[in-house]
């Protein structure tokens, strides 16, 4: 028996032996029956429930705590196609909530649910990596916005509806940013977020004992607050997203929610290169199309973004940056960080990144979120080979389904590779085989000669390489910053 088919059917026991406790009707000697049966066969739902939780210790305590669903997915697995519908389904569920703490544990129980699911179909290669971090942000996007729509009616039933001077309602409006902005979001991530209103003034209550009104700034700031805890505490429950806010104006220092008018002063006047870094991936969560303050937000963004001419000068304040994030790599002693380290994930994002601030003023194609929408685009316009863009995108794809694998285990926010021998087991086994989507967005097979640690860590290492060597050309080492700029004319 394989290190893999023993863990399968010890996880299978320990969940039968819990179906047997939570359900005293079920025969326990056909459950040991069906296990030995149907553990190896991953076309039967307990052969595929046997093998997501032997590749995910997440998605066996999902179903530890959730004894219905453990019962469920013994007789159907679930499908890929389960996985979306967030807002409708999660609204649906708070519709009857009234009580903080009953909130609270709604957002987190479906949170760990939806989660599993995607853990299970990332598992069985039910959909490709870049399909499970779209749903993935769409998760959290979904929780984020009805998260928000709950407290905000909580709070103008306490401190009124807060308006315009002209009496128009006002709402918060959120940037995701970061993978979240982009449709990239880690399987265990933190959340960046920027709260937004459109306008002062102040809020409004009907009737004769109404209270006073509070203005719009602490009206929103309220609300804010509360939305990171919902979002942020540990409950018996979990939790549903670190959240992180030191993206926003003035950083920890300033306002938590700004109004548009203080926030494009900001930009205006203070914004610096690191920011237009940031809020290229800036999306405003839950936006409706027809929202004029949504227009308003993005028209007013953009030409911090990109410049309308090729910014050159961003180049050495970026270089600055990164260096910065190399030092403190090995400050820290980051040994094997997929995400931080040389060739990792976040080179690939600043290879992209760089150039759509040097040349998306110009270039409207290289105006998106989405890096895997940006690498052909810069191919297109010769800064990049052909082969480079194929490097870089075989190797962001390689890397991101490490990434999510390894967060996948124990939903612990981690980029290092492990040494316990069943992770590594784990990796061995995810990345041997997956799909992915090609640029017409048809799934295609990913198959790697894989077949232990010492086949997984050469294949990782060649595509670190190959996107070191990338990056070394086009962004320079921190030691080489001095290039002539007339090189960068080409570009």
């Amino acid at each position: 028996m394989t290190a893999l088919s023993s863990l399968i059917e010890q996880k299978l026991t320990v969940l039968g032996t819990l179906m047997c406790q939570s359900f005293p009707d079920m025969d326990a000697h056909a459950i040991s029956q069906q296990i030995k049966q149907y553990q190896k066969d991953k076309s039967h739902p307990i052969g595929e429930l046997g093998y997501a939780v032997a590749m995910s210790d997440f998605v066996e305590k999902v179903l530890q705590k959730q004894p219905h669903l453990l019962a469920q997915w013994w007789k159907k697995s679930p499908t890929f196609a389960d996985c979306e519908q967030y807002s409708a389904r999660l609204n649906n569920q708070l519709s009857d909530i009234f009580h903080e703490a009953e909130f609270y544990k709604v957002l987190r129980v479906f949170r760990n649910i939806e989660m599993a699911k995607l853990s299970f179909c990332q598992s069985l290669n039910l959909a490709s990596v870049e399909e499970i971090f779209i749903r993935l942000s769409q998760l959290a996007e979904g929780l984020i916005i009805s998260a928000l729509d709950w407290l905000y009616r909580k709070a103008c039933t306490e401190m009124g509806t807060p308006l315009d001077e002209q009496g128009k309602p006002q709402q918060l409006y959120i940037l995701g940013m970061g993978k979240l902005g982009g449709f990239e979001l880690n399987f265990s991530s933190d959340i960046d977020l920027i709260f937004t209103y459109p306008a002062q003034g102040e809020t409004h209550i009907e009737g004769s004992n109404a209270r006073k009104p509070v203005d719009n700034a602490k009206f929103f700031t309220r609300l804010g607050q509360r939305l990171i805890s919902a979002l942020d505490d540990f409950t018996a429950d979990g939790f549903v997203y670190r959240t992180d806010m030191r993206l926003r104006p003035f950083g920890e220092s300033g306002a938590l929610a700004l109004s548009f008018s203080a926030m494009e002063q900001y930009y205006q006047d203070q914004g610096r290169d690191w920011e237009r870094y940031a809020m290229i991936k800036g999306r405003i969560l839950g936006a409706q199309t027809h929202d004029p303050n949504v227009t308003y937000l993005e028209k007013m963004l953009h030409p911090f973004v990109y410049r309308r001419y090729i910014d050159f000068s961003v180049l050495q304040s970026l270089r600055e940056m990164k260096g910065k994030i190399e030092r403190e790599v090995r400050r820290r002693g980051l040994k094997d960080n997929i995400k931080l380290g040389a060739g990792g994930i976040r080179e690939v994002e600043f290879i992209a990144q760089v150039f759509q601030l040097i040349r998306g003023g110009r270039e409207i194609a290289l105006q998106q979120h989405s890096l895997l929408k940006i690498l052909p685009e810069i191919a297109k316009l010769g800064i990049i080979t052909q082969t480079q863009y194929q490097n870089l995108r075989e190797s962001y794809i390689f890397l991101r389904r490490v990434e999510n694998i390894l967060q996948a285990i124990n939903d612990q926010q981690t980029q290092t590779l492990p040494t316990n021998q069943t992770d590594q087991l784990r990796l061995i086994e995810a990345c041997r085989h997956f799909t992915c989507l090609d640029e017409q967005n048809h799934l295609i097979e990913c198959n790697y000669a894989i077949q232990n640690w010492q086949d997984f860590y050469r294949t990782l290492q060649q595509m670190q390489e190959n996107v070191r060597a990338v990056f070394n050309q086009l962004i320079g080492e921190e030691n080489n910053e001095y290039r002539e700029e007339n090189q960068w004319l080409d570009f």
